[in-house]
């Protein structure tokens, strides 16, 4: 027998027990009054009452100690000799193994090593853990296993369930800002009949009460542009994405973005709005505007700008004003080691920055990218093969696209054409045509710019992690292949 079926066996004998005894050792509630982070600031002689679970126990005799874990951190639980009820120490000895879940009353000692504990009068089990916690150094060290067991990825690291601490401190001071910022929070459909925003792929599904396909959202935009139409200036959302495409370091299926408009007001005042929006954020988590990642220091505060252009001409040495044809840019993408396959004049430039953006560290600004790559944006003042797009770029990472937004409804409606045409060609993240939303602009709809930001990637920044799975608390994984009904199928054969 492996050691951890006799772990699992010998825990099962003591659950059994304590039912026979008329114990539950699945407890309804506890009434905790303070967590373990209040315990271990509280004075000597102080009584507690707290709950959480036991990660190490070690007995040795006449004293027992153990770590006790809840979300604000550990704590150490002392069962002393003379001190501590022997009927209490008995229980604890027999029943209470490391993963359980106790419930704990006593009063805070500092031990002579200069520990501040809780030497416990009482023990209550709340919930008794069947199988045996990973060891910290040992267990989970594939990461594959680490994301399909998140929770016990969680319940033995600090350091990951901090990052997700931090998420939520993230998302409370995004909603700050946007209401510092008199922004108004609107929902709009994650099943939508018709899919646009973006270029990507979507996610196809069937809805059968209207008996027709529709699409997860792959952005909210069209929706929030709409509502510019019905008279909000200013409107923001927190939403899911979800996009049927590659999945690599910093992307991910589904994720989580914060979009905003602002009414009367263009890609210009839009940089502004993401420095400021970014500082605060940041200074929220950090309390100051720099913090490392991935062993650079980031100032937040401090941007430079160039357009898309000049990036290419720094980085690549290359005169991207000189690619006339679709052949030129072909011949551009060959030496920069791009499959030429579907590269054309309008998209190389983009494509070639996708060479460089990993020396983007520091915060960047690109704009003016060409209009074929943005039928959704305004042309640029005074150079309309260009648009008034930007997006910010740090740690290597490009972190939002933004734009002025077009609201001219019939050169909206020509550039959902040429997305058609691009669909016939073959190219499956051209987007469909939403007559709807031209409809609105032909209500008219005010200037204004938009962002959206995928918050998981502010994430990654701000908890140094490299990968967009180790900001997600339960990442998308592939379905494990199960063993025991492969079993079954290959008996009936």
């Amino acid at each position: 027998m492996g050691r951890e079926k006799q772990i699992i066996g010998e825990r099962i004998r003591k659950r059994d027990e304590l039912r026979a005894e008329g114990i539950e050792p699945y407890g309804y509630k506890f009434d905790k009054k303070q967590n373990t982070e209040e315990c271990s600031n509280s004075k000597v002689g102080s009584k507690v009452k707290t709950a959480g679970r036991i990660i190490i126990k070690r007995d040795l005799g006449k004293i027992a100690f153990a770590n006790l874990r809840d979300i604000s951190g550990d704590v150490q639980i002392v069962l002393q000799q003379g001190e501590t009820s022997e009927k209490v120490r008995k229980f604890f000895k027999k029943y209470i193994d490391a993963g359980d879940i106790i419930g704990v009353e006593g009063k805070i000692i500092k031990t002579k090593t200069g520990q501040i504990s809780i030497l416990i009068k009482s023990v209550e089990l709340l919930s008794k853990a069947i199988k045996p916690l990973p060891e910290k150094w040992h267990g989970l060290q594939d990461d594959e296993e680490k994301y399909r067991k998140r929770y016990l990825d969680l319940a033995i690291n600090p350091e990951v369930k901090n990052i997700f601490l931090i998420r939520s401190k993230l998302m409370e001071a995004m909603r700050e800002f946007m209401k510092i910022n008199n922004f108004i929070e609107i929902e709009t459909p994650l099943l939508q009949s018709i899919y646009g925003g973006a270029a990507a792929t979507p996610f196809k599904t069937h809805c059968n009460a209207f008996d027709s396909d529709v699409y997860l959202s792959i952005a909210p935009e069209l929706y929030l542009k709409k509502a510019l139409v019905g008279g909000f200036d200013r409107v923001y959302e927190i939403t899911k994405k979800f996009r049927n495409e590659g999945v690599d370091r910093s992307h991910n299926p589904e994720h989580m973005t914060i979009e905003w408009y602002q009414g009367y007001a263009d890609y210009n005042e839009g940089m502004r709005m993401v420095k400021e929006f970014l500082k605060y954020i940041v200074k929220q988590v950090f309390g100051k505007y720099t913090f490392e990642y991935q062993g650079n220091k980031i100032d937040i505060s401090k941007w430079e700008t160039l357009t898309l252009a000049e990036a290419i001409k720094k980085y690549l040495k290359e005169d991207v004003s000189k690619i006339k044809t679709d052949s030129d840019a072909k011949k551009m993408a060959k030496k920069h080691g791009i499959e030429e396959d579907g590269i054309t004049k309008g998209n190389i430039a983009d494509e070639l920055m996708k060479t460089f953006r990993d020396k983007l560290i520091q915060p960047t600004f690109l704009t003016d990218y060409p209009i074929e790559l943005a039928p959704l944006a305004k042309p640029k003042r005074g150079d309309p093969t260009k648009a008034e797009i930007f997006q910010p770029f740090i740690g290597g990472m490009e972190l939002a696209r933004a734009y002025s937004e077009l609201n001219d409804p019939a050169l909206q409606a020509e550039h959902f054409k040429e997305q058609e045409e691009e669909r016939e060609k073959g190219n499956k993240e051209a987007m469909q045509t939403d007559n709807d939303f031209v409809n609105a602009l032909e209500h008219g709809m005010p200037p204004a710019y938009g962002v959206g930001f995928g918050i998981e990637r502010i994430m990654m920044l701000l908890t140094n992690q490299n990968s967009i799975r180790d900001v997600l608390t339960f990442p998308f994984m592939k379905p494990e292949i199960n063993k025991e009904s492969i079993s079954r199928k290959k008996g009936k054969k």
